[in-house]
C-alpha cells in the first residue's frame, strides 16, 4: 500500500498553522514541528509586557488546535538542519523524512551588528521576553521607590524605547499609560507620572510605513500620554545604565535603567541553513528570496513562508512581516500542494492587503484600510474587534475580552506580577 504524500511544516507561527489547518482534509500526512508547544498570537504580545494581559490569554497549545486532525501529527522539537538531497529535517534530537517541507520560523530581534546590546534592552517576539520586559518595567518602578537620590531615582523612571514602527509606538503608549494612570496613587515616594518615556527613530516621522497623515496623528497620541518622540535620531550604544543617540552630528547620553528594543528584526537562524543547503539568495535582514508560488528555486518540495521569506514578485518590495501575509500564504500554499496532488497547474501567490492598524493607547489608534484611513476612538473600535477575531481559540476571545472591558473602565493591568530573577536592590539608597 503506497504512503501518503507526508508535509512537513516547521514552526508553528501564523503561516505554520494556517497551512496545518487548511490541510485538514487532504490526503496527506501531515507533521508540525515547533520547539515549543502553543501558536504565540504575538501581535498582542506588548500587554503581556505592560501587564494588561497574562501569557495564556494569548496563547494555545497546538495540540489542542490540531487535536481533531486525523492526518496530523505535532512533534515538541528544534529543527537546526535540513538534508535537502535526502529529503530530512534534522533535529536537535532525530530526524524527520518529507515529500513537501514548509518552513516558517519567523524572525528574531537584530541589532545591527550590537548583539552585546540585547542584554540590556530586550526585543519583543516571546513570551519570555514580553514577561522579562514587564519584570524590568514594574522592578524600575519598585526601585525608584526605594532610593532617595534623585539621579537614581531619574534613572529607574527614564523608559526609552528604540524603533517607533508600530511595536514601538504601542510599547511607549502602554508604558505612558502605566505612568499616568494604572500606577496613580500605588507609591508613596514619589509620583509615577514623573516618569519620562521617550520613543527613539530613526525615519523623520513614528509609523513611516504609515501615510504622513496618520503618523502624525500617531505622535500627538502619543505626546497626549505623555511619552517624548525623538525621530531622526539613531541608537548608537546601550549600556547597563545609560543609551546614546545621535541626532546628526550631536549625541547624547541618557541615564535610564530600562531600554526596550523595537528597532528590527533578524530572520530565523533556518534561513542561513537553507541558503548554504540550497544555494538560495538571502536579503540583508537574512530572508529567503522566494519564487513567486513561495518556493525555492529549483526545489519545488521546498516553501519558504511569512517572516523568513523575502517575497518581492508583487510589489518590487518585500512583503511585510504582519501575521496577515503568513496567514495568507500558509493557506495558499495549502491549497497549492493539494493542486499538485490533483495535477493541477499551480498559481503564484497574490497578497491582499485589507489594511494596516496600530493601536497607541486607550482610546486612540490609527487604520489605514486603503478605501479610508481613520484615527482615534473608531479607529481604535476597530483594531479591538479585528485582533479578536484573528484569536485561534474562542476561550481565549471570551478572555481578553473581558480582561479588556475591565482594563478599559477602571484603568487597571491585573497581570502586573513580578516573576523570575529579581533584581531589585536589597537595601534603601539614600
Amino acid at each position: 500500500m503506497d504512503q501518503p504524500h507526508h508535509v512537513v511544516i516547521v514552526g508553528g507561527g501564523f503561516g505554520g498553522l494556517y497551512a496545518a489547518k487548511s490541510l485538514k482534509q487532504a490526503p496527506v500526512k501531515l507533521t508540525l514541528i515547533d520547539r515549543r508547544n502553543f501558536h504565540l498570537f504575538q501581535p498582542l504580545l506588548y500587554q503581556v509586557a505592560t501587564g494588561a494581559l497574562s501569557p495564556a490569554n494569548i496563547a494555545a497549545p497546538l495540540r489542542a488546535l490540531l487535536k481533531r486532525q486525523k492526518n496530523t501529527e505535532v512533534l515538541l522539537a528544534e529543527a537546526t538542519d535540513i538534508d535537502v538531497a535526502g529529503r530530512r529535517v534534522i533535529l536537535s534530537d532525530g530526524e524527520v523524512a518529507y515529500d513537501t517541507l514548509i518552513i516558517a520560523t519567523g524572525a528574531t530581534h537584530h541589532y545591527f551588528g550590537h548583539d552585546e546590546w540585547e542584554k540590556f534592552a530586550p526585543g519583543l517576539k516571546t513570551i519570555e521576553d514580553a514577561t522579562a520586559i514587564r519584570r524590568r518595567i514594574l522592578v524600575a518602578f519598585e526601585a525608584a521607590e526605594r532610593t532617595e537620590v534623585p539621579e537614581e531615582r531619574r534613572g529607574w523612571l527614564t523608559f526609552v524605547v528604540a524603533g517607533a514602527g508600530p511595536t514601538g509606538v504601542e510599547l511607549a503608549g502602554a508604558v505612558a499609560e502605566m505612568a499616568h494612570h494604572t500606577l496613580r496613587g500605588n507609591f508613596r515616594h514619589f509620583s509615577p507620572a514623573d516618569a519620562r518615556i521617550l520613543l527613539v527613530e530613526g525615519a523623520d516621522r513614528v509609523l513611516p510605513t504609515y501615510i504622513p497623515s496618520l503618523s502624525a496623528k500617531a505622535q500627538q497620541a502619543l505626546t497626549e500620554l505623555g511619552a517624548t518622540v525623538r525621530t531622526g535620531a539613531l541608537v548608537t550604544d546601550v549600556q547597563a545604565d545609560s543609551v546614546t543617540i545621535r541626532c546628526g552630528s550631536e549625541s547624547e547620553q541618557i541615564t535610564t535603567r530600562t531600554v526596550l528594543w523595537a528597532a528590527g528584526v533578524d530572520a530565523s537562524p533556518l534561513g542561513r541553513v537553507l541558503a548554504q543547503a540550497t544555494g538560495a539568495a538571502l536579503d540583508r535582514a537574512g530572508r529567503v528570496v522566494v519564487a513567486p508560488d513561495l518556493t525555492l528555486p529549483g526545489h519545488p518540495e521546498i516553501f519558504v513562508l511569512g517572516d523568513l521569506a523575502n517575497y518581492s514578485h508583487q510589489t518590487g518590495k518585500p512583503l511585510p512581516g504582519v501575521a496577515p501575509v503568513a496567514m495568507q500564504q500558509g493557506s495558499y500554499v495549502a491549497d497549492l500542494i493539494q493542486r499538485r496532488l490533483r495535477g493541477q497547474a499551480p498559481r503564484a501567490f497574490r497578497y491582499r492587503d485589507y489594511g494596516s492598524l496600530a493601536t497607541i493607547g486607550r482610546a486612540a489608534a490609527v487604520a489605514d484600510f486603503g478605501w479610508i484611513r481613520i484615527s482615534g476612538f473608531l479607529a481604535w473600535l476597530a483594531w479591538l474587534f479585528i485582533h479578536l477575531l484573528k484569536l485561534i481559540q474562542f476561550g481565549n476571545r471570551v478572555l481578553v475580552l473581558t480582561q479588556w472591558a475591565g482594563n478599559y473602565f477602571t484603568r487597571n493591568r491585573a497581570a502586573r506580577l513580578i516573576t523570575g530573577e529579581n533584581p531589585l536592590p536589597l537595601r534603601r539608597s539614600k
